[in-house]
């Protein structure tokens, strides 16, 4: 499971559909549907706000306007109801391994979608996300 911090923008088509399923793959584990996931590392950024669904949620809208606007059919019906309207705190270390984790994956994936990225200084967050100084999480794992 990969659940961005990166703007949904930077993201390939395959990329994007399965950050899509993830999320909503998230939101039923936050919800308290499933079993299997619920102490994935990728989660505690969720579960440690005061409503772990309404993030999510906040979480995918962004996904889902990102797929509107390159006219995907992605069913909003899926993601819950409320909202957040505070951010959460990323770092700029994570930030910069998720952007050349993105790099090296579209490297073999989609080279079309990585040129535009190359000239990308310090990419933008996923809109739920305020950039503080920091190193990689602790929660990610790292190769």
């Amino acid at each position: 499971m990969r659940l961005w911090s990166l703007h949904p923008e930077y993201l390939d088509s395959k990329g994007l559909v399965a950050w899509w399923r993830e999320a909503l793959l998230a939101q039923t584990v936050l919800q308290g549907r499933t079993k299997g996931y619920r102490h994935h590392p990728q989660l505690t950024r969720f579960w440690s706000t005061s409503n772990p669904v309404a993030t999510i949620a906040t979480y995918l809208v962004a996904i889902q306007r990102e797929a509107s606007r390159r006219n995907y059919q992605f069913d909003s019906s899926k993601i819950a109801t409320g909202r957040i309207s505070i951010k959460i705190p990323v770092t700029t270390g994570q930030i910069i391994y998720e952007f050349n984790h993105l790099q090296a994956k579209l490297q073999h994936r989609d080279v079309a979608a990585l040129t535009p990225l190359q000239t990308i200084h310090f990419p933008e967050t996923h809109p739920l996300f305020k950039v503080i100084e920091g190193p990689i999480a602790p929660w990610e794992i790292t190769k």
